[in-house]
């Protein structure tokens, strides 16, 4: 089975991709990066060009304690035409919500109109131990977050009275957007991808088997109609992080260290969320091992099974199979491909090519 690229960021629409029986698979393909790759912003931007000349709908990169994401997606929105442009995500401790507005709009002109705003919840040790904030009711902060980013949208002004926010308001500047950017929500849990149904335009969720995130789409959908919308209404955009590579077990090993570390050692709702979608006893044997920061134990720990559940990383059959089977599943929109860790320039070249390659 083979990816079919759909709809680019302007909405342009990209040759499709069949498999070898001809049936489309459509969904969008985005390159997820990590700036911590990158010596320079400039360098992000490269790498922007290239994924748009590969095929790639939309590059995305998240923010934690590294760079501002606002210089490097400027400069990749600068040098592409047609590149759709995201962050994932953006926590709602770490900037005000006006400014959030902010950051959004001048995005969306930077891009001439391809940026859409990732937002998430975000984790108690980003909260505490960078923003300096109370992680308190995280959830009521980015439901207020995301009203009153809508209200800068819709009326130029922040005004807000909320349970988090009170905010006497004052005019935004410049003319709001004709097409203000949608906002995505990065989310995990049953009651948080229902608000992120209900009060978002996208969802970008992480580390689900097929099998729940069929079951997490459910409550995507029961957000959806309280917000009196459809699930189509929604961009459903879920990363994945593999590599492809001739090198089948290397490239397999880096996949394995790289998603054990993300469960055991990454807080603790990754871990949480996959020991729910069936898997308690690798996870409880996962975090022992950081316990101890025993990375090796901790790959060791990672069974074939959950891999391959998790991430496509093997060779470039291998790799563009296993995104094109995730891509089928209904209600998906798009994947979200990131590296994986201790990737080589030439694996990161392969793994983009393999899940953009139909021939």
């Amino acid at each position: 089975m083979w990816v079919a690229i759909g709809v680019v960021g302007n909405g342009t629409t990209s040759d499709a991709r069949t498999d070898p029986e001809g049936e489309s698979v459509n969904a969008e393909l985005d390159l997820l990066i990590r700036l911590s790759d990158y010596d320079r912003p400039q360098d992000v931007a490269e790498r922007a060009v290239e994924a748009e000349e590969l095929g790639f709908d939309r590059i995305t990169t998240g923010e934690t304690t590294g760079w501002n994401i606002v210089p490097p997606l400027t400069l990749a929105a600068d040098r592409t035409e047609e590149l759709g442009i995201s962050n994932d995500v953006i926590s709602p401790f770490g900037r005000s919500p006006a400014m959030l507005a902010q950051t959004a709009m001048t995005l969306q002109d930077a891009s001439d109109g391809r940026f859409r705003l990732g937002l998430g919840p975000s984790s108690p040790a980003i909260t505490e131990r960078w923003h300096g904030q109370e992680f308190d009711r995280p959830l009521r902060r980015t439901r207020e977050t995301i009203e009153i980013i809508r209200s800068v949208y819709e009326n130029g002004n922040p005004a807000y009275d909320g349970e988090i926010f009170e905010i006497a308001g004052l005019n935004y500047e410049r003319d709001v957007p004709d097409s203000p950017p949608p906002i995505d929500l990065g989310t995990l849990g049953p009651k948080a991808t229902e608000m992120a149904g209900r009060f978002g335009d996208g969802w970008a969720p992480q580390m689900f088997t097929k099998d729940g995130l069929e079951d997490r789409l459910e409550d995507l959908k029961r957000g959806a109609e309280l917000g009196g919308k459809e699930i189509s209404d929604l961009r459903v955009a879920p990363i994945v992080r593999g590599i492809a590579s001739e090198d089948r077990e290397t490239a397999r090993q880096k996949a394995r260290g790289t998603i054990a570390f993300m469960l055991g050692a990454y807080g603790p709702y990754y871990g949480n969320s996959v020991a729910e979608q069936g898997y308690p006893d690798v996870v409880e044997e996962i975090r022992a091992a950081w316990d101890d920061r025993d990375t090796d134990a901790m790959a060791a720990a990672l069974p074939d099974e959950l891999l391959d559940e998790l991430s496509p990383a093997g060779t470039p059959d291998e790799v563009r199979e296993w995104v094109a089977e995730y891509a089928a599943i209904d209600g998906v929109d798009a994947v979200r491909v990131g590296f994986v860790d201790q990737m080589t320039e030439e694996e990161k070249r392969t793994t983009m090519e393999a899940v953009v390659d139909a021939a």
